[in-house]
């Protein structure tokens, strides 16, 4: 209630919205690296990497919402 009545409440969701979007790319990218997901492995079978992407923005989602609900 102190940041809508002060006005800063914008700013802060923003701020929010900022490092949940960097944490996400920055996981992601550490996913696809520990799990073998290269452009190689698009490139032969792009279902399967369709199938491994989807699963690893969903483990990303989850790491940064607990991250947010946590602190």
């Amino acid at each position: 209630i102190n940041l809508l009545t002060s006005g800063a409440l914008n700013e802060y969701l923003s701020e929010i919205d900022k490092y949940a979007r960097e944490r996400f790319y920055r996981i992601v990218k550490q996913l696809k690296i520990t799990q073998g997901i290269t452009e190689q492995v698009k490139a032969d079978s792009p279902m399967e990497w369709v199938r491994k992407m989807n699963c690893i923005r969903q483990q990303a989602e989850e790491i940064v919402i607990k991250e947010l609900l946590h602190n």
